[in-house]
């Protein structure tokens, strides 16, 4: 999976907020503590420093949501980042995106923090963001 794959899945599922470019991409996985896993239609970007994890972004291509493909991500990036010596996840998710709340709530993830205003909407209006983590087994 190249850093256009990733950019071209990403644009197609975040609409209502600035995408990431590939040159983004491309940086991020430049850092030896970055981390993929899925395929251009559902990926999962993460980040393992000092026993922790990091969800960075999760993006599934609107054509193949709702067939699994996100919570296979979630398996897979909690497994990888566990091995790596990983004991807690965290990430953060705007207020407004009920599926990827549902998501992460159905992976034990819980509420443990807000940033107000963090996500523009519609390059206009903000959205808060909730912070929520896991143990990692």
């Amino acid at each position: 999976m190249t850093p256009e794959d990733m950019a071209l899945t990403h644009a197609a599922a975040f609409t209502q907020a600035r995408p990431w470019t590939a040159a983004e991409f491309e940086d991020l996985l430049q850092n030896r503590f970055t981390h993929v896993v899925g395929d251009p239609t559902s990926f999962a970007l993460f980040q393992v420093i000092a026993g922790e994890a990091e969800l960075l972004t999760i993006a599934t291509h609107p054509l193949y949501q709702r067939q699994g493909l996100a919570a296979a991500c979630m398996k897979n990036w909690h497994a990888v980042a566990a091995e790596l010596g990983a004991v807690r996840a965290i990430l953060d998710v705007a207020a407004d995106n009920g599926a990827a709340i549902a998501l992460y709530e159905r992976f034990g993830y819980s509420p443990c923090g807000r940033r107000k205003g963090y996500y523009t909407r519609d390059f206009v209006s903000n959205c808060d963001a909730i912070v929520m983590e896991r143990a990692l087994p």
